[in-house]
Order: C-alpha cells, then structure tokens, then sequence
C-alpha cells in the first residue's frame, strides 16, 4: 500500500496506530503485505468498536 491511509478516512491518531502495527509486524518476521493488511484490519477494527464508521 503506497500510503493510502490518507484515503481511509482515518484521523491522525488512526494513522500512528496503523504505522505502529505494521512496524510491530515486520519486527516480528511478516512480509510487508501481511504487515499492512493486520496494520489496517486492527485499525478499522477499532474505529469500528469505538463509532468512528459510518456504519456505526
């Protein structure tokens, strides 16, 4: 993903948490593509959980 966290719809903050994740995932052995995937999943999982979608 060339940085297209811009285009989730994701604040500030949801953008720092999905670097942390990828960069704890890669530290611990997945490839970038997997990394990002977890990265994005967890963050929307998140918004998610706390009524930041609009679905919610």
């Amino acid at each position: 993903m060339a940085d297209d966290t811009n285009d989730r719809g994701w604040n500030a903050k949801r953008r720092r948490q999905y670097e942390h994740i990828k960069d704890s995932e890669l530290e611990m052995g997945k490839s970038e593509d997997t990394a990002e995937e977890i990265a994005a999943r967890t963050v929307n999982k998140e918004r998610a959980t706390k009524g930041e979608t609009k679905g919610s």
